[in-house]
C-alpha cells in the first residue's frame, strides 16, 4: 500500500460545510493528527463519523517532534489525515512543517479542500480579490509589528489578516495611524456561524466601534489596498516622504525601498538613490 499525508479542511463554524469526501477520509485514516483531540473528537461525533484510526496531537508545541513519527508511518503505508481545529491546516495552524518534511522525504501529500476564513472574508468584503495578500496574525508589538503595518499601508493589494478579539481595536487604531484614518476595512466575525457578523467602515471608525465593545469569537480583518499610482509620474519629494514614513514606522530601509518601488512602479535604482540621499542628509544634518 502507498501511504500518504492528507490535509483535510474542516468547518470554521457550520458543521454542514464538512464535505462527504473529507468525512470519508477521516473515517478511514489510520492516523488523525489534530490540534486538540477533544475538539476533533466532537467533530467526529456531531458529524456521525466512526473513526477507525487513532488520534495524535499535532500542535505548535508537538509538530516538530511528531514529524519523524508521522513521515515514517506514511513511508510504511499508513494514511495520515491532518486537521486543525477549524479551516485548512498549515494556514496559521500546524501542518506546514510536516508537509515540508514529507516533501523532502518524497512521501505523498494530498489535500481535501474545505472552508477558509481568509477566502470567505475576502469575497464577502466586496474589495478587489484578483490580487490579495494574507498576513496571518501580526506581531504583537515592537519594530516587527510597525514594519508589517507599514508594508500593509503601501500595498496596493487587498490585505487579509487574523486578529484576536481583544486586540481588534488596537490593530485598527494602528492601521488608521499608519495607513490613514479613512482606509476602508471589513471586520468579519464568527464566519458561517449562527452569529456571523460583518462590520464595514474606516479604520478610525472601526477602532472607536470595537474599542467601545470588543468583539467575541474568531475575527478576520480585510483592508483595502493603497491607491495604485504605478501609472502616475511621481516626484522625488513624494518618494522621499513615503520612504521616511515607512522607516519611521519601523520598516528597514530595504523593505521601504521595495514597498515604494512596487507602489509607484518607479525604477528601484531611483528609489534606492533617494533613500541613500536621505541617509546622507540624516548623517550630515544638512
Amino acid at each position: 500500500m502507498t501511504g500518504r499525508i492528507v490535509l483535510v479542511g474542516t468547518p470554521i463554524g457550520n458543521l454542514g460545510d464538512l464535505s462527504p469526501r473529507a468525512a470519508e477520509l477521516l473515517a478511514r485514516a489510520d492516523v488523525v493528527a489534530c490540534e486538540d483531540t477533544r475538539r476533533t473528537g466532537k467533530l467526529f461525533e456531531l458529524s456521525g463519523i466512526e473513526r477507525s484510526g487513532r488520534f495524535v496531537v499535532l500542535n505548535d508545541h508537538t509538530e516538530t517532534e511528531r514529524i519523524g513519527e508521522l513521515v515514517a508511518l506514511v513511508a510504511g503505508g499508513s494514511t495520515v489525515a491532518v486537521v486543525s481545529d477549524a479551516g485548512m491546516p498549515g494556514i496559521s495552524d500546524p501542518g506546514q512543517r510536516l508537509v515540508a518534511a514529507a516533501v523532502d522525504a518524497e512521501v505523498a501529500v494530498e489535500v481535501i479542500p474545505g472552508p477558509s476564513a481568509v477566502l470567505s472574508a475576502l469575497v464577502l468584503s466586496g474589495m478587489p480579490a484578483g490580487r490579495f495578500c494574507f498576513e496571518g496574525f501580526l506581531p504583537r508589538k515592537g519594530p516587527a509589528r510597525r514594519a508589517r503595518l507599514a508594508a500593509i499601508s503601501t500595498d496596493v493589494r487587498t490585505t487579509v489578516l487574523y486578529e484576536s478579539p481583544h486586540r481588534v481595536a488596537a490593530t485598527l487604531a494602528d492601521l488608521a495611524e499608519v495607513a490613514g484614518a479613512d482606509r476602508d476595512v471589513v471586520v468579519a466575525r464568527e464566519l458561517t456561524k449562527l452569529h456571523e457578523e460583518l462590520w464595514r467602515g474606516t479604520a478610525a471608525d472601526g477602532a472607536a466601534h470595537f474599542g467601545a465593545e470588543a468583539p467575541r469569537g474568531e475575527v478576520t480583518i480585510v483592508v483595502r489596498g493603497a491607491e495604485d499610482r504605478s501609472g502616475e509620474e511621481v516626484d522625488d519629494d513624494l518618494i522621499a516622504s513615503e520612504l521616511a514614513a515607512l522607516v519611521d514606522s519601523g520598516a528597514t530601509t530595504r523593505d521601504a525601498i521595495d514597498a515604494v518601488t512596487e507602489r509607484h512602479g518607479a525604477a528601484r535604482r531611483r528609489v534606492y538613490d533617494i533613500a541613500l540621499g536621505r541617509q546622507r542628509r540624516d548623517l550630515t544634518g544638512e
